[in-house]
């Protein structure tokens, strides 16, 4: 028999001002289900995040439907859970665990989520040469997007080259080799220079991060930019890619269309994306406008 009544969760860092419980618990109330969404802050907890596992765990003792991961736990939850969804598995990456029948199945949809975002943003992108900044969790999540939407080749830049190197092997195994490879930070003005667009996947631009992944002189019209920080919607590349022409696409669709795929996991419900995506138009300028730019 369907449930009505579901109680889901949120494990990150900082996560105090994230928007995914409204986003969630509007999509419920439009379905007429009883959904409570809880953040679980390992800050506010004043656990490491390797702790993931017993709060995992604590959560599914404790009758949760299911959990989203973020920043920083969504690689080392992998090792705590029963079973991984292929993408998830090819990732090394989850954000979204559903309890199933007493185990805890791992699942990504930022893949999903980046990729319905960028189709229905940045439709007529060139796709030849992609930059993309930033190799962690959400890194490797949009670039294996990027790759599927059929990018031919994706340069990996990170602070941590290794990690960088990493990503690049994975996809390379995955996708085909020379699809992908690893660039150091010293590289970034020249493979901006001559790349199609930009996908910028570290945490700059959040609040607590504020700034520029690269300098702005870097921009030019021809380019695209492609954000994942959703936490103001209009960070500061993005506002200084509009100023420089560039195609740019924020953060907040790929935040809506991984929560809907994640609902989806949830509840077996099928989401209205459109008014999902309409909500985080909503809840972001009331949050900026309220309490400034939001993490």
């Amino acid at each position: 028999m369907a449930k009505d009544s579901y109680l889901v969760g949120l494990i990150g860092s900082g996560i105090g001002p994230s928007l995914s419980p409204a986003l969630h618990e509007r999509e419920a109330d439009r379905q007429g289900l009883r959904y409570l969404y809880r953040l679980i802050d390992i800050d506010v907890l004043g656990v490491p995040p390797q702790a993931v596992g017993d709060l995992v765990r604590a959560a599914r003792d404790l009758g949760f439907d299911g959990l989203n991961i973020t920043h920083p736990c969504k690689q080392l939850v992998i090792e705590h859970l029963d079973a991984l969804a292929p993408r998830a598995e090819a990732l090394g990456a989850v954000n979204t665990v559903v309890f199933e029948d007493g185990r805890a199945v791992g699942h990504n949809t930022d893949v999903t989520g980046f990729a319905a975002s960028f189709a229905r943003g940045l439709p007529d992108a060139s796709l030849e040469r992609v930059v993309q900044l930033g190799a962690g969790g959400a890194g490797a999540a949009v670039a294996h997007a990027t790759l599927t939407l059929g990018a031919e080749r994706v340069t990996v830049v990170d602070a941590l080259e290794d990690r960088a190197v990493a990503l690049a092997g994975q996809l390379n195994r995955h996708f085909g080799a020379g699809r992908a490879a690893a660039g150091s930070p010293d590289q970034l003005a020249p493979l901006i220079s001559s790349a199609d667009g930009v996908v910028h996947a570290t945490p700059t631009g959040m609040a607590a991060h504020p700034g520029l992944p690269f300098p702005a002189e870097l921009l030019r019209p021809a380019l695209w930019v492609a954000e994942v920080v959703y936490r103001p919607l209009e960070t500061e590349l993005v506002r200084a890619a509009r100023a420089g022409g560039c195609a740019t696409l924020d953060g907040g669709g790929m935040a809506v269309f991984q929560a809907a795929d994640a609902f989806r996991l949830f509840t077996g419900c099928e989401p209205d994306a459109s008014l999902m995506l309409a909500d985080i138009a909503g809840l972001a300028g009331a949050a900026e406008s309220s309490v400034g730019p939001v993490r």
